[in-house]
C-alpha cells in the first residue's frame, strides 16, 4: 500500500536557485525525487534577477538565493511562507583561470596583472558579483583593474567566461570548480569579504503544495548536506 501511494501522490515543484548552486541543486532534485517520487523544477538565474521575476508574479515556489537579503526582502513583502526562511549553505568565493598556473596560491596574479581580462557576475544582481568586488576592494586593486572586468549577467555567465578563456581570470564559486580538474584557484579568505549566506524561503505558490513543503523539507536533511559539502560550502 504504501508503495503504490507513494508514486500515486507525487507531484512537481516549481524552485528558482542562484547559478552558483545550479550543480548541487540538480544532485539534490535527482535525490529528491528517488527518496520521494515528486519532481523539482529548476530554474537557474542570479538571485536579483529572479528576485524581481518573483515580485513581478513568477509562479515559483521555492527560492534558494544566493544570499539572505533577497528571501529577506520577500518575506518583508509578504511573498512567503511565514517562518520558512533558513540557510542552507554559506559560500566560497574563488579566483580561477582555465590555465594551469596563472593564479598563485596566495593570489598575487592581480597585483602583478598578468592577464587582460577578469570576468565577475554583476555585483547588482548576483552576490558573488559583490564579493569579489569587495575583494578586490580590500586589496586596493578595484580601480587599477576596473576596465579589465568583464561582467556576467550571473555567476553562471562569469564562470563560462572564465571556463571558455574568455576572460583569462575570473572570481566564480568554489561550487563551480570543486569538481573540475586541472586549472589553477585561490580560495579567497573570507576575511576580504562579508560571509554569503545562502537562505532558501518556501514562497506562498508554494504554501498548499506538499512537493514545495517536501523539498524545502529535504534541503535540510543529511542527505542534502551531504551534497552541499561535497561542492566546497560551508553548512549551517
Amino acid at each position: 500500500m504504501v508503495l503504490v501511494a507513494g508514486p500515486a501522490s507525487a507531484g512537481e515543484v516549481q524552485v528558482a536557485v542562484a547559478s552558483n548552486f545550479s550543480e548541487p541543486a540538480r544532485e539534490i532534485a535527482a535525490a529528491f525525487r528517488a527518496r520521494t517520487g515528486h519532481t523539482a523544477n529548476l530554474t537557474f538565474g542570479a538571485s536579483g534577477q529572479i528576485y524581481a521575476q518573483i515580485a513581478h508574479g513568477a509562479p515559483f515556489e521555492v527560492f534558494l538565493s544566493a544570499d539572505a537579503e533577497r528571501p529577506a526582502a520577500a518575506e518583508r513583502a509578504g511573498l512567503t511562507v511565514v517562518g520558512s526562511r533558513f540557510t542552507y549553505a554559506v559560500g566560497r568565493l574563488v579566483l580561477y583561470s582555465a590555465t594551469p598556473g596563472l593564479v598563485d596560491t596566495q593570489g598575487r596574479v592581480l597585483a602583478q596583472g598578468r592577464f587582460a581580462k577578469i570576468a565577475i557576475a554583476d555585483p547588482a544582481a548576483a552576490p558573488y558579483g559583490a564579493a569579489a568586488v569587495e575583494v578586490l576592494q580590500k586589496l586596493g586593486l578595484y580601480e587599477k583593474l576596473r576596465p579589465r572586468i568583464v561582467t556576467g549577467a550571473s555567476i553562471g555567465q562569469a564562470y563560462q567566461f572564465t571556463s571558455t578563456g574568455a576572460a583569462e581570470l575570473g572570481f566564480v564559486a568554489l561550487s563551480q570548480v570543486a569538481a573540475v580538474t586541472g586549472g589553477s584557484r585561490w580560495v579567497a579568505p573570507s576575511g576580504l569579504h562579508r560571509p554569503i549566506i545562502q537562505q532558501a524561503v518556501l514562497l506562498i505558490p508554494g504554501g498548499n503544495n506538499p512537493s514545495a513543503r517536501a523539498f524545502a523539507a529535504f534541503l535540510k536533511s543529511p542527505a542534502s548536506k551531504a551534497i552541499i559539502r561535497r561542492y566546497g560550502y560551508e553548512v549551517p
